[in-house]
């Protein structure tokens, strides 16, 4: 369950999805309607049908969600004809994405919105599934044999959902000892290794350049934070705020130091250098500056609801200026977070809000994947996304594209529903 805050004064509060079976009238005829938005993305009616079968097995009451179960139990739906609709038929996936799009900001879309990058693993058996391989499994926290996902989540006052996703692949699978594999899981002729944030800055650029859903704000895990691929990009994008997630020994200085030219000569050409004015001026590390702060500059905030009661942290933020090779770069707000403990765990942010920017914010900011979180969560229970059992490519893409879907278009009912609930989460400052 999301968490729910009792203050009132936050940028906006996220609802909870509190949808209940018995709320719903003709679903199966506005699943239809929903599906009918898609007909031509498909060359002919048989993958019509099966894209309907795939999402009504998707959204029904069905223990296991992988294909076989859902033929068997549908009506009309028949294993092998749908096996092949998911990993073998051409869909316009483009055109697929660009519709699903527009119907989220439809429903969703506010020029306030969060876009929200994050990854999630899927445990596999074998070695023959797409991009599988021991590697960190966020779902499980550990490393295992799986598949990772980086997805791309949206969150406004009007609710959250998923509206992208790429399928990460190791390294080595693009090596000559995959070849093999890679044809047998029908890999795209131009796919190349990307890393996790590639494939989100991928991500990110095609959202942003679609227009088709109103963003202010990203926020993503230290994996992305640290990345300088993905902080460019966002900050290509104008009048986009981000708070990203980073690692404790990450440098600064916190007071920006005086950078001067030093001429030298090389092979007898004069040549110059910045260098830090004052060589003893070294920068600290965003741990070491967390451990010195006077207990007057924490500010104490509850961030949510938990099933045992209020969750609290300390909170203080501090304008910095970020080392890069030794050299100061751009300065951005930290953001510090602290568990009450007595030997406190320390959780460190960077924000590139303005000077004029209010604690409230980045605190609002810090707690906000969880709408993300709440979309593995509530696909993985109620849709099936970690049923899958297709080994190919296409079957990825296609499979975690209906389950994208399958979950909006119940955001979409309930928000169809009005003022049934006024139930939110947010995180406050």
């Amino acid at each position: 369950m999301l968490p729910e805050c009792r203050i009132q004064d936050d940028p906006y509060h996220i609802p909870k999805f509190d949808l209940e079976r018995h709320d719903v009238d003709d679903f199966i005829e506005e699943l239809r309607g929903f599906h009918s938005e898609f007909a031509d993305c498909f060359s002919r009616q048989e993958p019509r049908d099966n894209f309907y079968q795939y999402m009504i097995g998707q959204l029904s009451q069905l223990e296991r969600k992988s294909i076989e179960p859902i033929a068997l139990n549908v009506e009309n739906a028949k294993v092998r004809a749908m096996q092949f609709f998911v990993s073998n038929v051409v869909w316009d996936e483009g055109n697929i994405i660009l519709k699903y799009r527009s119907m989220v900001s439809e429903d969703m879309g506010d020029p306030d919105g969060t876009l929200i990058f994050d990854e999630s693993g899927f445990v596999k058996k074998g070695s023959e599934s797409s991009g599988v391989a021991r590697q960190y499994c966020g779902s499980i926290g550990k490393v295992e044999n799986c598949q990772v996902g980086v997805f791309a989540g949206y969150a406004s006052r009007h609710g959250y959902c998923l509206i992208g996703n790429r399928l990460f692949v190791p390294e080595k699978w693009f090596t000559e000892e995959y070849a093999g594999k890679r044809e047998k899981c029908r890999f795209p002729a131009d796919l190349q290794f990307k890393t996790k944030p590639q494939l989100a800055v991928e991500l990110l650029e095609e959202i942003s350049e679609q227009k088709a859903i109103p963003f202010r704000y990203v926020a993503a895990d230290s994996i992305y934070g640290n990345s300088p691929d993905f902080i460019k990009a966002v900050e290509n994008i104008p009048g986009v705020t981000y708070l990203v997630s980073m690692p404790g020994d990450t440098l600064c200085w916190l007071k920006k130091p005086v950078v001067i030219e030093k001429g030298y000569r090389y092979k007898g050409q004069l040549k110059s250098k910045k260098v830090l004015k004052t060589l003893e001026n070294k920068p600290i590390s965003f741990e070491a500056h967390a451990k010195n702060i006077n207990k007057y500059f924490w500010y104490r905030r509850k961030v949510s609801e938990g099933t045992k009661g209020p969750i609290e942290y300390e909170f203080t933020k501090k304008r910095v200026a970020l080392s890069k090779n030794g050299l100061p770069d751009k300065e951005v707000w930290l953001l510090i977070r602290r568990t009450l403990d007595a030997e406190p765990i320390y959780s460190y942010f960077i924000c590139n809000a303005p000077l004029s920017c209010r604690l409230k914010l980045l605190v609002w900011l810090s707690g906000i994947r969880w709408a993300i979180e709440q979309c593995f969560g509530e696909t993985k229970t109620e849709i099936g996304m970690d049923h899958y059992e297709v080994r190919k490519f296409p079957g990825w893409v296609h499979h975690m594209m209906t389950c994208m879907l399958a979950h909006f278009f119940l955001w979409h009912i309930k928000l169809g529903l009005g003022e049934k609930s006024t139930s939110s989460y947010s995180v406050a400052a």
